[in-house]
């Protein structure tokens, strides 16, 4: 990924009529694979509720056909694999994110746009939309609402906000609140969290004159999740440090979608996961010219191809996680979604991937 950070500093020092501006880009999950990254005609600062998207959510797909990839009974096999991978490793594996996806065949091409404005319902996350054409994907569109922040610099200062660590949201008050408190106290979510913060740290150390996480570690909520979350605050020692996207690129994947250490979870991940990931767990965003720029998690994503779409929902698996528990996180995961896709919660397409 340091091609990354070479390609964007390449484009802003050449004579390009426009090169002033900044770059957009998406970076697939796979180190390895190919980053999509372009110069957009026009650039527009705004939010979602300021008539970029449409002024009211419109009503739901119809859905003809779904298939689990893999389905739950072998995912589940997956994450027995990789326990017994991290008790055969003696600790030295400590963690590793395995996905599920989930192919939805709709009766209609599906609008991107459509699904944004469903998602940007939810003010608590950041709300995306990617042609993926520049790549070779065909008509694919990557959309999706992300709550993760990998990585902001604006001048000297960093920040970044890994999630790792998650619950189900309930509907009834007294039963959500107690999600959220056996989450904030249970060891096992505590203990995957640190991991990422502490991932990400390291990284990040050389490059800064000042670093740590201020806040400490709290609750960050969506409208479907609760997940534990640490803001970190960095000042960089100078101006020639890289730039967002190299920075972004450096800590991708962290933690909460790869594992620790990188390296050994994500050959783990390779062995486990024929199917592959494409831009799901990846990272979009944005750098300009100053090396200032924004990017984020591709999480809650579907990619949306005429009337086919593929989502990804993944969990974190450490010493003591529980095959089942992980099945269900990655189901609740896929509600955001599912009902962006206008999928009521006693549909029977929700009981397939619970």
């Amino acid at each position: 990924m340091d091609a990354l950070e070479a390609a964007t500093r390449a484009w802003f020092a050449s004579d390009v009529e426009g090169k002033d501006g900044l770059l957009v880009g998406a970076m697939p999950f796979d180190r390895a694979g190919p980053v999509v990254l372009v110069q957009p005609e026009q650039v527009e600062w705004g939010t979602g509720g300021d008539g970029a998207l449409p002024a009211a959510a419109p009503s739901g797909i119809a859905i003809g056909g779904l298939s689990e990839c893999p389905p739950a009974s072998v995912y589940a096999d997956r994450v027995r694999h990789v326990l017994h991978d991290m008790a055969a490793s003696g600790g030295a594996l400590r963690k590793v994110v395995l996905a599920r996806g989930l192919r939805i065949e709709a009766g209609a091409p599906v609008d991107p746009f459509a699904i944004v404005a469903r998602l940007a319902a939810d003010e608590s996350v950041t709300t995306f939309l990617a042609d993926l054409a520049a790549e070779g994907a065909g008509g694919a569109t990557l959309v999706g609402a992300t709550p993760e922040l990998l990585l902001s610099r604006r001048g000297r200062t960093v920040l970044s906000h890994p999630l790792a660590g998650s619950a189900r949201r309930h509907a009834g008050e007294a039963e959500d609140r107690q999600a959220a408190d056996a989450l904030l106290r249970s060891e096992k979510d505590r203990r995957e969290h640190a991991l990422v913060v502490e991932a990400i740290l390291d990284l990040l150390a050389p490059h800064c004159a000042r670093l740590g996480t201020p806040e400490g570690t709290g609750l960050r909520s969506t409208a479907t999740m609760w997940h534990l979350g640490t803001r970190i605050e960095g000042e960089l020692k100078s101006d020639d440090a890289p730039s967002a996207a190299g920075l972004a690129a450096l800590l991708h994947p962290t933690p909460a979608v790869g594992g620790y250490p990188r390296d050994a979870a994500l050959e783990v991940i390779r062995g486990l996961e024929p199917e592959g990931r494409g831009y799901y767990a990846g990272a979009l965003g944005w750098v300009d010219a100053r090396g200032d720029g924004e990017w984020h998690v591709t999480l809650r994503c579907a990619l949306v191809e005429g009337g086919s779409l593929m989502l990804h929902a993944g969990a974190g698996i450490v010493p003591g996680s529980d095959p089942d528990a992980e099945v269900a996180e990655t189901a609740a995961k896929f509600r955001a979604m599912l009902q962006a896709l206008g999928v009521d919660e006693r549909d029977a397409v929700l009981e397939k991937v619970a």
